[in-house]
């Protein structure tokens, strides 16, 4: 019988940035995929039903859309990649492949830094500010956008959309 015995590359902790986050157990080499994200699979139009409030103070940032039909909702059976919080200097990047998503190093992390990668929140039409303001980022990159919505003048670029939803 083989037994196959791994320490976590991270744990779930209070977080300077919002809440919870995830904190590097022990270094985590560039390239590594560190976790896939997971949750329960359900159509956009679903995902927009389930979370149609938008007086909460941070909606949407349990959802990852994967396709134009699949959104992952990680507050119905998701794992610990729903406490990877937003950074606009992120250190991980959010990986789709097969339909499904995984967060990956995007260079290598120390024991105890905090994961993080840019949600790229995408918005219909470009956000007021009340909007911007639910939406806020407490990252405290120097190169914080001060959002996590993705800047509008890519977004209009873009066609694609990426990231968190």
């Amino acid at each position: 019988m083989s037994f196959s015995w791994r320490k976590p590359r991270f744990e779930i902790r209070s977080s300077p940035i919002q809440g919870l986050g995830a904190f590097a157990t022990q270094r985590i080499r560039k390239g590594t995929r560190i976790v896939e994200y997971t949750g329960e699979r359900i159509s956009p139009k679903e995902a927009d039903t389930r979370y149609a409030d938008d007086r909460t103070q941070h909606p949407h940032v349990l959802l990852f859309t994967v396709d134009k039909r699949t959104t992952i909702d990680a507050g119905v059976n998701g794992n610990e990649a729903r406490y990877i919080n937003h950074s606009c200097q992120p250190n991980c990047e959010a990986v789709i492949e097969d339909r499904r998503v995984y967060i990956e190093a995007l260079r290598t992390i120390s024991p105890c830094e905090e994961l993080t990668y840019d949600y790229n929140l995408t918005l219909d039409g470009q956000p007021d500010a009340e909007t911007e303001a639910r939406y806020a980022c407490h990252c405290g990159a120097n190169t914080c956008r001060g959002t996590m919505l993705e800047p509008w003048r890519s977004r209009r670029k873009s066609k694609r959309k990426k990231g968190k939803s």
